[in-house]
């Protein structure tokens, strides 16, 4: 079966909390050849309180953790817009909820799929309204144990939920030591559904590393550039990098779909005559002489002398006629028992 590597571009908050801006990103990431857009629903009542921490304190924002998601609303028509454009620029409208609300709104909204956020795995009421809405789950596992991941996928695959899981490091931007590529085989083993990988390293390599060994599901986060405040920034993709990022994972899909028999050379049979060699000899012999070692060269093409595979055989053999140098061996030139 010919495999796809399906392609997210997370926007996340990317937009800082445009409209404008957020339908760009949709415009610049079907351009870049992606397969999805992925968006955050923050609703602030709903989500947050007072109590909530930065993760990372951006310069030149006032205010608390909640007022921030408050920035990062858009309304119930804003959000139905942003599916249309997806919908007409290519794109599926994927989406990670961050409440019951959010869930809601994503449902009455029509999202092809729900991406449930590592920080999200363990919040079974919320697992249990997504199952009921029969739409597939793509699962992050960045924050989650083996235990939290197992209960998960078992939570949502008893609710008839189609699950797949992404390997993903909480770590802002991640060096490639804590990329965790192993996981991806772990994760196949242990749950035989498909395994992907969500990227926060800035760069492209993680990703192509991920689709050589076998990712179906490829996401990372994007943005227009790495100076903008929103807090994954430094972590993402610009457009220009997720367009060559793209292109790669296409190239190596292509790999994957087409193995290559070493044993099946016809194709190159031309080739492998006019690169090969032919036994030859590398100075004057006389009827009656033994062959030595010293003796040999190997001259090219193939197939217009003895093959150098075969040079043990004529060692000690004696000529059955002259040979001049540089003249390639056969059959004719030795004597046979």
């Amino acid at each position: 079966m010919k495999q796809h590597i399906y392609v997210i571009g997370e926007i996340g908050q990317a937009h800082e909390g445009s409209i404008g801006l957020a339908h760009a990103y949709v415009d610049a990431l079907a351009q870049a050849g992606a397969n999805a857009a992925k968006f955050q629903v923050h609703i602030a009542d709903a989500e947050s309180s007072i109590y909530e921490d930065f993760r990372v304190q951006m310069p030149y924002q006032n205010g608390s953790r909640y007022d921030y998601w408050k920035r990062m609303e858009f309304s119930a028509e804003e959000w139905e817009g942003l599916k249309k454009h997806c919908e007409k620029a290519g794109l599926d409208f994927l989406a990670s909820p961050f409440s019951l609300a959010a869930v809601e709104l994503l449902n009455r909204i029509g999202v092809v799929g729900f991406k449930i956020g590592s920080g999200e795995v363990d919040n079974l009421p919320m697992l249990d309204k997504i199952a009921t809405t029969g739409k597939p789950v793509i699962l992050s596992s960045g924050m989650s144990s083996w235990t939290e991941l197992d209960l998960a996928v078992a939570f949502l695959q008893a609710r008839g939920t189609t699950v797949s899981i992404l390997q993903c490091t909480t770590a802002y931007p991640a060096k490639p030591h804590q990329w965790g590529l192993n996981v991806m085989f772990e994760m196949s083993q242990r749950y035989q559904i498909s395994v992907g990988f969500s990227d926060h390293s800035g760069d492209i390599f993680a990703c192509l590393a991920a689709a050589s060994l076998g990712a179906r599901l490829l996401e990372f986060h994007v943005t227009f550039d790495k100076r903008m405040s929103n807090p994954d920034a430094t972590s993402s993709l610009t457009l220009r990098q997720a367009a060559t990022l793209i292109a790669g994972i296409r190239r190596i899909e292509t790999a994957l779909n087409f193995p290559v028999n070493k044993d099946t050379n016809a194709n190159f049979s031309r080739l492998k005559s006019m690169f090969g060699k032919s036994l030859a000899v590398n100075r004057d012999l006389r009827k009656g002489e033994q062959i030595q070692c010293t003796d040999l060269e190997t001259k090219k093409p193939a197939g217009f002398g003895l093959a150098p595979t075969r040079y043990q055989e004529v060692l000690g053999k004696t000529l059955t006629r002259d040979i001049a140098q540089w003249e390639f061996l056969t059959e004719n030139h030795l004597t046979h028992a």
